[in-house]
């Protein structure tokens, strides 16, 4: 019976990482243009615009700088039309994760803090909230992300629950995107995959 039990575990748990790899807005899969693996510095296509960005075995670890006066972002520098981000990341007690995208001002953006999963959008400031799923998300735990934008559209899932938002400044041509994040955080299986042209 023991054995029957952990093959039902490990299927039930291989259907759920199924639902969590599914595309949420694209029809097809997008060219990888970035999987770092963290064990040694970036590559020139990121930035580190704010804050401390270290790799070391595997993860990235980021520290807010208070003189700054600006929570830490990470930019990779190639404009997406279409992208699918994905990332774990750990919140060292409070604080936020954010992935987002810009033209020559921000864009759109999701947002994660303890209370739950938003996507906002830039037209306005600040950045107009267009959807939210309220959940709780532990600080000092791995938590699965994949974001997507394609047109108007922006969609999230964070382990396993979905976000979609449609607004017409999200249309907005991308130049950049990027990862922000609160006092402290680790991020870790980063890839991000899209296309430049509609």
């Amino acid at each position: 019976m023991k054995p029957l039990s952990i093959l039902l575990s490990l299927l039930l748990s291989s259907i759920v990482f199924a639902e969590d790899a599914k595309p949420l807005l694209h029809d097809h899969v997008l060219p990888v243009l970035a999987a770092p693996d963290f064990k040694s510095p970036l590559d020139a296509s990121f930035s580190v615009a704010k804050g401390k960005w270290t790799s070391a075995d595997g993860v990235l670890s980021v520290l807010d700088l208070p003189e700054q006066k600006h929570i830490p972002v990470l930019h990779h520098r190639v404009g997406l039309a279409s992208a699918t981000i994905e990332v774990e990341f750990l919140i060292e007690g409070p604080g936020s994760f954010l992935v987002g995208c810009d033209s020559d001002k921000h864009v759109g953006r999701v947002v994660i803090n303890p209370a739950g999963l938003s996507i906002a959008e830039d037209s306005v400031k600040p950045s107009h909230t267009i959807a939210k799923l309220p959940m709780t998300v532990k600080p000092n735990e791995w938590h699965k992300l994949r974001v997507e934008w394609r047109g108007d559209k922006m969609a999230a899932n964070l382990d396993g629950s979905e976000l979609r938002a449609e607004h017409a400044f999200l249309a907005t041509p991308k130049a950049r995107s990027w990862l922000a994040a609160g006092k402290s955080v680790k991020v870790r299986n980063l890839k991000i995959s899209g296309e430049t042209k509609p």
